[in-house]
């Protein structure tokens, strides 16, 4: 059973950091791309950050570089985004996701696998 588990969100005031973990089971870990994605109330789904676990390519979306950082650690089967000098704009259940391809790709709709998201408040 493929299994994506968050973890490591919370409240956060703006200019601090949070670290999150998305711990996979369940496939192959190193054939995968691993995206994160974000969604804020009533706004639609969208990509933050990934990295190709074959040659740890990793690609961000404009408003997240320079403070957010992915890496993965394939020993653990465990992808991370560290997320420094957060804004309240960044606030957002975050999701990791999975696909079996060599690349990764910053939008949601080539992910098969889904985890349950876990919630990331930044305060003003």
């Amino acid at each position: 059973e493929v299994r994506l588990v968050e973890s490591g969100g919370g409240l956060v005031q703006a200019g601090g950091s949070l670290r999150l973990s998305c711990a996979a089971s369940g496939f192959a870990f190193g054939d995968y791309a691993i995206g994160w994605f974000r969604q804020a109330p009533g706004k639609e789904r969208e990509g933050v950050s990934c990295i190709s676990n074959s040659d740890n390519a990793t690609r961000y979306t404009d408003s997240v570089k320079g403070r957010f950082t992915i890496s993965s650690d394939n020993a653990k089967n465990t992808v991370y985004l560290q997320m420094n000098s957060l804004k309240p704009e960044d606030t957002a259940v975050y999701y990791c996701a999975a696909v079996w391809s060599l690349f990764c790709v910053v939008i949601p709709s080539p992910y098969d696998y889904w985890g349950q998201g876990t919630q990331v408040t930044v305060s003003s």
